[in-house]
């Protein structure tokens, strides 16, 4: 996900707060079900599928250009400010979900078509 342009974050499971978390608090525990309670792991574990859901979250930058004054510097390093004067970057959001949601069924099939290479 981190490829797609305007990423900025990218976390799967309880991610960056599950980085505070004790490991007593953060610990997916299986049920006799083979489930567990939380999937605070968001169904990876060591970097393996855990047959829990697995679910994670994508974070992207605004757009640069804004309708307000901002202090910059320009190229001989000199004080001054910088006029946004209209839309010149790409709104993400309308492309954002269906990339998203491509790039997933392509990393899925690839890792199944390795996983079925190897059981040959």
């Amino acid at each position: 996900m981190l490829s797609i342009n305007a990423v900025k974050g990218f976390e799967f499971g309880s991610g960056f707060c599950g980085a505070r978390m004790k490991g007593s608090e953060h610990n997916d525990v299986f049920n006799a079900d083979g489930k567990t309670d939380s999937n605070l792991s968001g169904g990876i574990q060591g970097g393996i599928s855990n047959g829990m859901d697995i679910y994670f979250r994508v974070a992207f930058k605004p757009v640069a250009t804004i309708m307000q004054n901002q202090q910059t510097i320009d190229s001989e390093g000199n004080l001054t400010e910088i006029h946004g004067k209209g839309r010149h970057d790409p709104c993400v959001v309308p492309r954002a979900i269906p990339i998203v949601e491509a790039l997933t069924a392509l990393v899925l099939a690839d890792f199944y078509l390795l996983d079925k290479t190897r059981k040959i």
